[in-house]
């Protein structure tokens, strides 16, 4: 999980404090407890406070990506992905005022299968979510050169987790794949599509009789502008870091689009019959309000560049929306361009993209300003084409980290507007959360403020669901533990459970936020206040 975004900072308020003793309650007592606590919410028939409750069938999990969490990136036949290359070759290049850090061991995941999965039984988890590296299945992204060893730690994972009746949920790609792949030119090659295909079709094949919830991609557009194409800042902030802003950016985003619509099509016909699964893909939401409401239509806009530009050929038209086709399309030309930068798709090809996802995955964090800025930046680029800056709402409050503002209300909005623009998908949020760092041990177990975010966030949710009737089916809190977190190494803490990054054990403990999850998983009701962090 990372946020690219280029911010003005105008009077963002202080960071919410919050501490207190740590503590977990006795899974037996707090179970009986919440039994008779929410049989007398039910008793009391309160109108007002029923959209606390979760639906039925909803799902909560957690999440994880294979890069950020599972180390031994050299154990077992696993090949060079383009994060190993990329953290080594920019080691000297200063991120976010630190030396760009790698994630060789992070969490150590890979050698903690089993102690890790209790973990996730312990915090009583539906679902949990992870990706699988494609470096580990594939050493150099041929279909030829099959890594038994890595098929083998995969089929572990699962089936440990059903063994504790936790239900896997895979993601194909979250951002690492064979550095071979790159040199062919990644993303922006079009081959790239086949070799994903294949992939895809070996995970199905081998792992689709236990797995039933699927993710082609995660995050396209964030991927593909932080990889290729980010010129807002002065440095390349995702593997393979290369910079060709207003051409790279959205040609990653065209060939992604096309190996997701072909890998659900694939699913749907060879492995969906006898297999019984659900596929969908994982976008990158973040929601904008304008400055005034004379900038409503630079906030649609960048809507549309940011969400649309992925949404709508799946979840809409089957084709990129009309003002970005027209934009990118106008400005291609003014450059003195022959063709737009903005590739086209095929009739059949829009034919095979709309309705390809049994899902709408979404990964919310926070909410901006949207300001009407056609100068935002001076080259070519996805951001010059949006024609919008963001800024920090003044009376807002950093969540964690620095670009993580608290705006709750945001989230309601942004999935009423999903459900107006998209006709009310199947939505499942992917990812939500939040870090919070501390100098001491103490400090990072206690952590109040992570608390009062996914309280309030889910508040919202609630509402949507409950009230405005937006049909969300599943929740996955970001994340599982403290790992890798890209470009800020290890310097924010989104999970669950504390990791000791300078212990070789890599020992984990429970935050106070799992014993707070626990708690709704067990209830499955959001109680209206929380111990301490209670952001008002």
């Amino acid at each position: 999980m990372i946020r690219f975004l280029r911010l003005e900072r105008r009077g963002a308020g202080a960071m919410p404090s919050g501490s207190s003793i740590f503590f977990i309650v006795p899974t037996l007592l707090l179970t009986l407890y919440l039994s008779g606590r929410s049989a007398n919410h039910a008793s009391k028939g309160d109108m007002a406070e029923n959209w606390r409750t979760f639906p039925k069938d909803f799902i909560i999990g957690v999440g994880s990506a294979s890069y950020q969490i599972e180390g031994g990136t050299k154990d077992d036949g696993r090949g060079e992905s383009t994060f190993d290359r990329f953290v080594k070759t920019s080691k000297d290049t200063p991120v976010n005022g630190i030396t760009y850090e790698n994630a060789d061991v992070s969490s150590d995941n890979y050698h903690h299968l089993e102690e890790d999965v209790k973990l996730l039984k312990e915090l009583g988890v539906d679902f949990y979510r992870f990706s699988i590296s494609w470096s580990r299945i594939l050493p150099t992204g041929d279909i030829r050169n099959v890594n038994q060893a890595g098929i083998d730690h995969y089929n572990r994972l699962i089936d440990l987790l059903l063994e504790k009746d936790i239900k896997p949920f895979v993601t194909m790609f979250h951002w690492d794949y064979p550095q071979p792949l790159q040199d062919l030119g990644g993303w922006t090659n079009p081959v790239m599509v086949d070799y994903f295909v294949e992939f895809a079709h070996l995970l199905l094949k081998t792992y689709g009789d236990r797995v039933k919830l699927w993710l082609t991609h995660n995050e396209p557009r964030l991927f593909s502008v932080g990889a290729y194409a980010k010129v807002s800042l002065n440095y390349p902030q995702l593997a393979p870091g290369i910079i060709m802003p207003g051409i790279a950016e959205y040609l990653s985003v065209h060939h992604i689009l096309l190996s997701h619509a072909k890998v659900y099509h694939m699913y749907d016909k060879q492995f969906r019959p006898h297999q019984h699964g659900k596929m969908g893909i994982s976008l990158d939401t973040f929601f904008y309000r304008p400055q005034t409401p004379a900038e409503e239509e630079a906030r649609d806009r960048l809507l549309q560049f940011h969400i649309g530009w992925i949404a709508n050929p799946i979840f809409g038209t089957g084709d990129y929306p009309e003002i970005v086709r027209r934009i990118v399309d106008e400005n291609s030309k003014k450059e003195g361009r022959l063709t737009s930068r903005l590739p086209r798709f095929s009739d059949q090809e829009i034919r095979d993209l709309k309705g390809s996802a049994d899902f709408f995955g979404i990964n919310h964090y926070t909410t901006y300003l949207a300001r009407d800025d056609p100068n935002v930046v001076s080259v070519p680029s996805i951001e010059r084409d949006a024609g919008v800056n963001l800024e920090f709402d003044p009376k807002s409050k950093v969540a964690g980290p620095f670009w993580l503002i608290y705006e709750p209300e945001g989230f309601r909005e942004l999935l009423n507007w999903l459900k107006k623009e998209y006709n009310n998908p199947p939505i499942f949020i992917t990812e939500n959360g939040c870090s919070q760092t501390g100098k001491t041990l103490t400090e990072e177990l206690n952590d109040d403020r992570r608390i009062g975010y996914i309280q309030a966030y889910l508040e919202q949710l609630l509402k949507a669901v409950n009230i405005d009737k937006v049909n969300v089916t599943g929740y996955s809190g970001w994340s599982f533990m403290d790992s890798f977190e890209w470009d800020s190494g290890f310097n924010e803490r989104f999970g669950f459970y504390h990791v000791d990054f300078k212990d070789p054990k890599r020992t984990r403990r429970a935050k106070k936020s799992a014993s707070f999850y626990r708690e709704i998983l067990l209830s499955r009701f959001l109680q209206p206040q929380i111990q301490n962090g209670t952001h008002s």
